[in-house]
């Protein structure tokens, strides 16, 4: 028996509301051919999620109704922030991807020195979209009740000095000592994490002059993608 189907809605919700799908629900309710009746979950970032039911289908239409909220949260119990320098082609899309089911709450695109994929203008904006959208597939089929943030692109000396002022700041650094503890508490925690050809020995004294420790994941040299996502596994089961 396939899962109930999950859609995120950018909307606010209500008991007994009649919901007229967008066009990316509307697409998976009509490639699923659920029927009048048939039930679904909806969600909209703001916590928790709506059982649901088939109303009405047309052709370009599909109309849902609320039935009841559950307050059903499946998030890490610490905000996460990763700074990551994109690694190219694919790999970005599946730590995107990844991350979000991992329980990511924000990705801040950030460029390097030896970043090797470059993005602005028109182009930026259309990855950024694309990176958005995935966030949000990997969320509804997750089981997420809220979908992580795709913030600009930014240059890292901007990404480091638009943090916000009370965070736990940790940077991932081969060699390093692991953590001593996971972090616990309200404070975000916010993780950067370098490129394919790592930070460079000045982009790393600006992280450390910016408040950020360096930490490690073991012995062995990790990928650009992997790393980061290797960090928040930890934090879901430590």
């Amino acid at each position: 028996m396939a899962p109930m189907l999950r859609l995120f809605v950018d909307r606010a919700l209500g008991l007994g509301d009649l919901v007229e799908l967008p066009a990316g629900p509307l697409r998976h309710v009509q490639v699923r051919r659920l029927q009048p009746g048939d039930p679904l979950v909806l969600f909209n970032g703001h916590g928790g999620e709506w059982r649901a039911q088939v109303r009405a289908m047309g052709r370009q239409s599909v109309q849902v109704e609320l039935l009841a909220h559950e307050p059903i949260e499946r998030e890490l119990d610490l905000e996460v922030t990763l700074l990551v320098g994109m690694p190219a082609n694919e790999r970005m899309d599946w730590l995107v991807e990844k991350a979000t089911e991992l329980g990511v709450s924000a990705l801040q695109p950030v460029q390097c020195e030896r970043s090797v994929l470059r993005l602005s203008g028109e182009r930026e904006q259309r990855r950024r979209a694309h990176w958005q959208a995935l966030a949000v597939a990997a969320a509804e089929q997750c089981g997420r009740t809220r979908v992580p943030r795709l913030h600009a692109v930014r240059p890292l000396p901007q990404a480091l000095q638009a943090l916000a002022a009370r965070t736990q700041r940790w940077l991932l650094s081969p060699g390093a000592e692991r953590p001593a503890a996971r972090p616990r508490g309200a404070v975000p925690l916010v993780v950067l994490s370098g490129p394919e050809g790592g930070l460079t020995p000045a982009e790393e004294d600006a992280a450390r002059g910016a408040g950020f420790a360096a930490v490690g994941l073991g012995p062995r040299i990790l990928r650009a993608e992997t790393a980061p996502l290797a960090l928040l596994a930890w934090l879901g089961l430590a």
